[in-house]
Formats: structure tokens, C-alpha cells, sequence
């Protein structure tokens, strides 16, 4: 399977790019992280909270095989619809510390977008350590997840 989400990361730096463009109308991208019903359907998680505004905050649980929880939440302070959205993201009780996402949606045609994110890291080891992990395959995972199920949606 073709791998379409793109990672670039600079040696030496303390941040990484992802990009991915999708076969999706622009506001039905950003549909996939503005609204708690399809990201429980493509992160195959639970949304405790979602507030999309700044200073808004959100927290996810998730359940692995094993039937332990697990949580991720952050703080937005950026929300602009159908562009962009600043967020924190953490995982808790791991040992990575809070990273900083900036999302950007971009509309190609009438049928086709752009996601770019850009994740900064506390430090260069931090992200040297996440991408040592399945990281790239997850998210890749994740990416075709958004174009699969909003392709039933649309």
C-alpha cells in the first residue's frame, strides 16, 4: 500500500512537518477534527471532551487489547474553521512531554485538500525518539482512516 502521508524531518531540529493531501472537499477535512462523533470514528477512540474555540481544551480515552485506558488532551489556542487550528497534544503517563501542533487546511479543488502539520518537540531527542517509534505508520493509519471513513459521509 502506497504510503501518502509524508513526514520531513531535518536532522537536528526539534520539530518534523506531516503532510497529506486527501480526496476530500476542504470543510469536510476539517470536519474530521472539529467534530467529536467522526474523530471517534477515525481515531477509534472516545471523546470525553472537544471545544473548539481558544483556549478550549479537549481529552480523548482510548482502550488498547489489553482493556488499559489510555488519555491524550491538550489545550487549544487556536481555532479558525476550515483553516487552522493550534493545539497542545500530551500523552499521559508516557515519558514524552507536551508537544505543540499547528494544523493548516488547505483547499487544492472543489474535491481535493491539504493537511499540514507541524509538531514541535520539547527537544531534538524527543522527536528523534518518537520517530524511532511506528510513528510514521500510525499516522499514515490515522490519515487513511480520515479519507476512508469521510468518503462514506460525503
Amino acid at each position: 500500500m502506497e504510503v501518502k502521508t509524508k513526514i520531513f524531518a531535518e536532522d537536528g531540529k526539534q520539530d518534523l512537518t506531516i503532510t497529506r493531501e486527501f480526496d476530500l472537499p476542504l470543510e469536510l477535512l476539517f470536519r474530521a477534527y472539529a467534530e467529536a462523533d467522526i474523530v471517534e470514528q477515525w481515531m477509534n477512540t472516545k471523546v470525553l471532551k472537544l471545544e473548539n474555540k481558544k483556549h478550549g481544551g479537549y481529552q480523548f480515552e482510548t482502550t488498547d487489547p489489553k482493556g488499559n485506558k489510555h488519555y491524550f488532551n491538550g489545550t487549544i489556542h487556536e481555532f479558525t474553521p476550515d483553516k487552522k487550528i493550534t493545539r497542545t497534544f500530551e500523552m499521559e503517563n508516557t515519558p514524552f512531554p507536551v508537544q505543540l501542533e499547528f494544523l493548516e487546511f488547505e483547499k487544492l479543488t472543489a474535491d481535493t485538500s491539504k493537511l499540514t502539520m507541524q509538531i514541535v518537540y520539547r527537544s531534538n531527542a524527543d522527536r528523534d525518539q518518537m520517530l524511532k517509534l511506528p510513528f510514521a505508520q500510525g499516522i499514515n493509519m490515522a490519515h487513511n482512516r480520515i479519507q476512508e471513513v469521510l468518503t462514506k459521509l460525503s
